[in-house]
């Protein structure tokens, strides 16, 4: 029996564990931690058939497995994967595993520094309202290996990507890819903005048909950058008109006098999102853009729109007391996601924030919240 080592055992790392184990291999997982839950779940693997070490460094030499399999929070550089690859170990990510189970199925795979779990979220429901089995899966909700072990096999994948979940998943190839936002982040994984860009071009440049949020100031001037991922046949989307476009304009999809349509079709009133702030116009354009390649019709995605609830801790209304409206937006962890949240509340608002300082350019961000109340 061939054996395979699961590195990291969060949630993808168990569903990973747990389907290796299925196909016939004998697995062991390997996790630095030893906390109570972990513990937990080494006794619950164990009933499995499946061992998990705890509280040691994960070493290939001595485990000598034939393939690693590693979450997606596990650093790609780490001594132990280093030492893998060295060896000529078979050394993927636990999405690039879900994959090789899923890949004679439509993918949308969406990737982003921001918007992408709002993308990914309301285009599940544009999918799903068109009578789709479309699970979204990755760095939202289920584990891809889960989907893969569910009972029911999906119509379309949709898949949320974040850099770390692509790094470690040369392989995947989706019919369809979105690409929300780009500003730096993770560079503290990815050292350079160089290399981070590249990481999320390669997804896009795998894609059948590919859909690019043409509001980002990156995006826009995508040919300067190192790699360049644009299809000629790409779907540009603005919230700016028919003006603002770039690429081919039949392909274009825009808002202009509070429509989401084309060059050649009204498609559905922007006012039935719900959701506030131009960012989420660029989501919903950018749902509607997949929805639209995959031959979903005007009425299921107007629908799917008009009752998608949101995402929580994303601009999330929690409740209303004496006049004041308390909204979560922790989800926004970095400078131009907390800006573009702030900007979106046309009250004046008193912002707490707070957490682990991250690279980037905070002038925006200041700026905005200085035109409001003082921050705590």
């Amino acid at each position: 029996m061939s054996k395979a080592c699961v590195v990291g055992l969060g949630k993808s790392g168990v569903a990973a564990a747990r389907l290796l184990k299925r196909d016939g291999w004998e697995v062991v997982v390997n996790d630095r931690g030893t906390a109570d839950v972990l513990q937990q779940q080494q006794q619950e693997l164990a009933r499995e058939g499946i061992t998990v070490y705890l509280g040691e460094p994960f070493d290939p030499e001595a485990l000598r497995p034939e393939l690693v399999v590693v979450s997606p929070g596990v650093p790609w550089d780490v001594p132990g994967l280093l030492r893998a690859r060295e060896l000529g170990i078979e050394t993927i990510g636990e999405m690039e595993l879900a994959w090789r189970s899923l890949a004679d199925i439509p993918w949308v795979g969406i990737t982003g520094t921001n918007g992408k779990t709002t993308t990914t979220a309301l285009t599940a429901a544009i999918f799903q309202a068109a009578g789709y089995h479309a699970p979204a899966f990755g760095n939202i909700g289920y584990a891809a290996c889960e989907i893969v072990l569910a009972d029911r096999k999906p119509d379309w994948a949709i898949a949320e990507l974040s850099s770390y979940q692509i790094e470690a998943a040369p392989s995947i190839a989706p019919k369809i890819a979105i690409w929300t936002t780009f500003t730096p982040d993770h560079l503290s994984r990815h050292k350079t903005l160089e290399k981070y860009y590249s990481i999320k071009a390669h997804l896009l440049q795998q894609a059948q048909f590919q859909v690019f949020n043409g509001d980002d100031l990156y995006l826009r001037n995508v040919g300067k950058l190192m790699a360049e991922p644009v299809h000629a046949d790409a779907c540009w989307t603005t919230i700016h008109g028919q003006s603002n476009l770039i690429g081919d304009p039949e392909l274009g999809l825009y808002i202009e006098d509070a429509w989401v349509r084309t060059q050649k079709e009204l498609i559905m009133p922007a006012n039935l999102l719900k959701m506030p702030g131009n960012h989420n116009l660029q989501n919903l354009l950018m749902s509607v853009a997949a929805a639209r390649f995959a031959g979903i019709d005007k009425q299921a995605i107007a629908h799917a729109v008009s009752t998608f609830p949101g995402v929580p801790h994303r601009l999330e209304h929690i409740c209303t007391w004496q006049g004041i409206d308390f909204i979560n937006d922790s989800k926004a962890t970095n400078y131009d996601a907390a800006q573009v949240g702030l900007a979106s509340v046309k009250s004046p608002a008193i912002l707490i924030a707070g957490g682990e300082a991250k690279e980037g350019d905070d002038a925006t961000w200041l700026a905005c919240k200085n035109k409001r109340q003082p921050c705590c």
